[in-house]
């Protein structure tokens, strides 16, 4: 799960990294212009932009299938946290680590670090959930017209993603 979920993750965000600069539509209309303009082709601005747009609409549709991904893993994760072994279970693991910090106080430094990192797991869980609802919930905007209406969706889920990015970088930090 870890390693597809960082497949999935890093894959979502490259196509948003690649929408966000070299498939910037107006820099590729101009630039899709001026190439076939040089071939010999008569371009109109109206025709590039159809071009670098479908260009970034391709490129969103791959973000979305990562999403798809996602969506699928943060099901799967649900779904395994109410068949595993109580001790297995990430609300359980929690619960203990915070009784050996703060009630039995065992081995303090440690008990800290096990606790932190199991609320920080469940904080992430909380976000790769909001980016997974609110990433289904623009995909289907088409067709549940109520979704549209809600403008801050699209808010939430760009939102989310800084916070993703945080957590991958103190997640990274702390592995190192």
């Amino acid at each position: 799960w870890h390693w597809l979920n960082a497949i999935v993750i890093t894959g979502s965000l490259l196509t948003v990294l690649l929408n966000s600069t070299l498939l910037k539509g107006r820099k590729n209309a101009a630039f899709i212009k001026d190439k076939l303009h040089e071939a010999g082709a008569t371009v109109t601005d109206d025709q590039a932009r159809s071009v670098a747009h479908e260009l970034t609409d391709k490129v969103w549709a791959l973000h979305t299938y990562f999403g798809y991904g996602l969506a699928t893993l943060v099901l799967f994760r649900l779904i395994l946290e109410f068949f595993q072994a109580a001790d297995q279970k990430l609300i359980r693991k929690i619960k203990v680590a915070y009784d050996d910090y703060m009630v039995t106080k065992k081995n303090r430094e440690l008990a800290r670090h096990e606790f932190l990192v199991k609320t920080l797991y469940a904080i992430f869980y909380l976000f790769i959930l909001t980016m997974a609802v609110t990433g289904l919930c623009l995909a289907f905007e088409d067709d549940v017209p109520a979704l549209k209406a809600i403008h801050a969706i699209r808010e939430v889920h760009q939102f989310t993603m800084y916070l993703i990015l945080a957590f991958i970088t103190v997640h990274l930090a702390g592995v190192f």
